[in-house]
């Protein structure tokens, strides 16, 4: 009922991505999700080197033989990344689906299509989907301003950026910012997409290993317990409600810049968070989609619950 060119394309059973988490999407997470069905992805700057990452690569083989993907995230940071050492290790490694987001993808796009790697990029407005298009990416996921992480800056929700998405582009389109459950797919689907990508869905599960504090204050949080950072500086930033990000935007409107800001915003002091489950740490991007997760299932319920719900919601659609 639910295989499209999408499915196929990726060799998956259910249209569902795991988003790559920072920190957080690590391979026995990644196989759960594959093992379930649906399309785990592995983030590669989760890894200080390279070869951390292809030992990662290796492990989530050992855990799944089913397809999953790498995620590499093209934004400013404050260590020094070689991208063509983290590619050159995916392509060492045989991985076939590389997730792109942040600046495009372009200069990496001839060695990757060498390679027969197929590749999903992350865009948050058309225009940018296009150009993504156009330099020969096989998917765009399209990142609706209710999403985690980095939303860009036009502010357009998932109910329209879906559909305009679909009308403008000759290749899949997944869906991504605001999904976390059958409705959402069954919407998703209806909107012209191919599937959902969710990443604070998944990070509220048995097998991620976010601490259980921050699981438990997610289960009470409400959609509107997130805020924007970076707006100021045109690299808008969707986190959890915290004292850290409420002070972070505080100073952000008295006229802080990035130098100021970084020490709060680091990756690093998110990996804290996520470990310690001290919310003085750092920050933890989180979408709107926490307001309607008050349960931490494992990985294999909660898309077996997906998918079912899906099926019921489109099998009682009536007009």
């Amino acid at each position: 009922m639910f295989e499209n060119t999408f499915t196929r394309m990726m060799g998956i059973k259910y249209p569902i991505v795991q988003g790559g988490m920072l920190w957080i999407s690590r391979a026995e997470l990644v196989a759960e999700v594959c093992n379930a069905g649906a399309l785990g992805i592995i983030t590669a700057l989760t890894f200080d080197t390279p070869e951390d990452l292809a030992r990662e690569i290796r492990k989530a083989r050992e855990l799944t033989d089913r397809p999953f993907g790498v995620n590499v995230t093209f934004l400013p940071t404050l260590r020094q990344i070689n991208y063509d050492d983290y590619f050159d290790v995916i392509e060492e490694e045989a991985v076939k689906i590389v997730e792109t987001a942040g600046r495009s993808p372009e200069n990496y796009m001839d060695r990757l299509k060498k390679t027969g790697i197929r590749i999903i990029h992350k865009c948050t407005s058309i225009k940018h989907a296009r150009s993504a298009e156009k330099s020969g990416v096989d998917v765009v996921s399209i990142d609706g301003f209710e999403c985690a992480g980095h939303p860009g800056e036009k502010d357009v929700t998932s109910l329209v950026l879906v559909p305009l998405a679909a009308d403008n582009l000759g290749i899949p389109v997944i869906a991504s910012g605001g999904f976390g459950d059958g409705r959402g797919l069954v919407a998703a689907l209806a909107l012209g997409a191919q599937g959902i990508n969710m990443g604070t869905r998944f990070m509220v599960t048995a097998e991620s290993d976010v601490h259980e504090g921050i699981k438990g204050h997610l289960l009470q949080a409400m959609e509107n317990d997130t805020v924007l950072l970076l707006r100021s500086l045109r690299n808008t930033l969707r986190v959890l409600k915290t004292p850290i990000s409420t002070k972070a935007l505080a100073m952000e409107k008295d006229g802080a810049g990035i130098a100021e800001l970084a020490p709060l915003l680091s990756g690093q002091k998110g990996r804290e968070l996520m470990e310690t489950g001290d919310f003085s740490s750092g920050v933890l991007a989180c979408g709107q989609i926490v307001g309607l997760i008050r349960d931490v299932p494992s990985i294999k319920e909660l898309v077996e619950r997906i998918m079912s719900d899906a099926a019921e919601i489109a099998g009682n659609l009536k007009f």
